[in-house]
């Protein structure tokens, strides 16, 4: 028998969860698919090494944060995330963010302020395990297919439009719209040597599969051995990875006394990694045949970002192009996501020489088909024949993901979700005020005839909520004709604030034009809802009743009465 006693059920839910977000079961697969999982680890590795760098130096806190924030991200939010192949670390959106929140906080030396930075990254991570416990993530599960797919489409644009510079042998352009742009201009000036690599190596990640099946050797891997080794064999004159910071940490010890300062921004960054990774793992899972634990990604995240504030690493989140670069190579476990962070510590403790020999073309081959995969080809052959809104929805999310911002484009499409699919249920929702006679009810052939046309039945089916509040307002100006109103609540499962005092404001009205109204049939939520709102005692206990039966007799007493009125004194009709 479960115990009643609050703290003991609220105790009860907080083991409940502990044990739910412990990596001991995800730790205890990791040798199950070691090879393959491994060499999807080394290639994600170097796929994430010059974004990591280039992130550190974005933020304006230097490349080595990059560095340590994909490091954190991959040890322990591969560890204790919710995502069985989700890889984590630096992300534009984040790093945007947390530069903005630094060109705010500068020193007097005009160097920006360190401490206070991590000690925002460490806090986001706190307020992330926070949300956690309050089990947050299962709104994610919310958002539209339609949403979801133009965000993959977009995303999947955006990896190719960036990376077209590299795969040319150009300068990246950090701009989305820049580097759209500059697509023809770029394509006048490349530099063959690069568009060789580039192509050999996504060649032969695409044949690579064809001719063999040693599925622990994955094709991008492959294909950036053999694009690393044509650029070295024959000297071309490309740009290859840039130099890699190397050395241990510094710790960073959050100040407490600055807490209040860093709670804004450090909550900001906390949604924002919430949103960003959740958002990638819903696309992890149209990509596998897993479901991710969304409150155990964001525990995980949450970890990840407080190693990442200690050790003077960026804010981190699930990244869409490493996981799915992760999926291509096979990756079945978190073994991938954490040699993946084994490497790039290998690196920055001393082996980063070895990452110079490596082309940026070789990487602009392997992203490139990554951001071709993360297209979503289940719907581009169905788009002529989606329904309307979730055309709308879908080429709303994917022009905004490529042209401004990935959070813009969801907050919209989420936005234009909600409002058609409000439109839709109201249209659907269409409670009308009726005669008796147009009822399908029993117990209509005890009112007497001449009574009939006086008593009205309204019937609404489903939630009364904000979405149908209108409609209602609407039937009002129809009780004119009535002198008795039964409104039937018996398929209405449940009503909201505006549903409600809508509900209210029709009987006031109806009593004000000297219609009676009597509800009939409400379930306990239903009931419930309207005495905390008040709205019960403004109706009237004495005018709710269980059956329609009982209802219908208030309604001929009341009817009955008024004709008798009219009967005896004309003038008063």
């Amino acid at each position: 028998m479960e115990s009643s006693n609050p703290t003991e059920v609220k105790l009860s839910k907080l083991r409940g969860f502990l044990k739910e977000v412990n990596p001991w079961p995800r730790i205890r697969i990791m040798g199950t698919n070691l090879a393959q999982d491994s060499m999807a680890g080394i290639t994600v590795a170097f796929i994430a090494l010059p974004l990591a760098l280039g992130f550190g130096v974005a933020s304006g806190l230097g490349a080595i944060t990059g560095m340590w924030g994909a490091i954190a991200g991959g040890l322990v939010g591969g560890l204790f995330g919710g995502s069985n192949v989700g890889v984590s670390g630096p992300t534009g959106p984040k790093t945007v963010q947390l530069a903005v929140v630094m060109h705010d906080h500068m020193l007097a030396t005009g160097q920006p302020d360190l401490v206070f930075a991590f000690g925002c990254v460490f806090l986001s991570g706190v307020i992330m395990l926070a949300l956690a416990i309050l089990r947050v993530g299962k709104f994610i599960h919310l958002t539209p297919y339609s949403v979801v797919s133009g965000f993959m489409c977009g995303i999947g644009a955006i990896v190719m439009i960036i990376e077209f510079n590299p795969f040319v042998g150009l300068p990246t352009l950090s701009s989305v719209r820049e580097a759209l742009l500059a697509i023809p201009s770029s394509a006048m000036h490349a530099n063959q040597q690069a568009v060789l690599v580039s192509c050999l190596t996504l060649g032969t990640i695409i044949i690579w599969p064809k001719i063999t099946k040693a599925i622990w050797l994955p094709g991008p891997l492959i294909g950036l051995a053999v694009g690393t080794a044509v650029a070295n064999l024959f000297g071309f004159n490309i740009d290859y990875i840039p130099e890699v910071p190397t050395g241990l940490p510094d710790l960073y010890i959050p100040p407490i006394s600055r807490v209040y300062e860093m709670l804004g921004p450090a909550a900001a960054l906390a949604g924002l990694a919430i949103y960003d990774s959740l958002l990638t793992c819903v696309v992890i899972d149209q990509m596998t045949d897993e479901r991710h634990n969304s409150d155990q990604e964001i525990w995980g995240q949450g970890m990840a970002n407080m190693a990442a504030g200690l050790v003077g690493g960026l804010t981190t989140a699930t990244a869409t192009m490493r996981s799915v670069a992760a999926i291509q190579c096979g990756a079945k476990s978190v073994t991938a996501t954490v040699v993946h962070g084994l490497v790039l510590l290998a690196l920055v403790l001393g082996l980063a020489p070895l990452a110079s020999y490596i082309p940026m073309a070789a990487l602009a081959g392997i992203l490139f088909k990554v951001g071709y995969d993360i297209l979503d080809f289940r719907v581009f052959p169905l788009l002529h024949r989606l329904p309307t809104p979730s055309k709308i929805t879908f080429w709303t999310v994917l022009f905004l993901t490529v042209w401004e911002d990935l959070l813009v484009a969801v907050g919209v499409g989420l936005a234009i979700a909600f409002f058609l699919f409000v439109r839709d249920m109201s249209e659907m929702w269409k409670p009308k005020v009726v005669s008796l006679e147009e009822t399908g009810n029993n117990g209509k052939e005890i009112v007497p005839s001449h009574l009939k046309n006086k008593i009205a039945v309204m019937e609404p089916e489903g939630p009364m909520f904000f979405g149908i509040a209108d409609v209602i307002y609407k039937e009002v100006d129809r009780l004119v004709h009535y002198e008795a109103l039964v409104i039937s609540l018996n398929k209405v499962p449940v009503i909201d604030l505006s549903g409600a005092f809508a509900l209210e404001d029709m009987v006031t009205l109806a009593h004000k034009n000297g219609t009676k109204t009597i509800i009939q049939g409400m379930n306990p939520a239903v009931r419930r809802t309207l005495t905390e709102l008040s709205v019960i005692k403004s109706i009237g206990e004495e005018n709710i009743v269980k059956d329609f039966g009982t209802a219908l007799n208030m309604g001929i007493d009341y009817v009955g009465e008024m004709y008798l009125q009219r009967t005896i004194n004309p003038l008063s009709g």
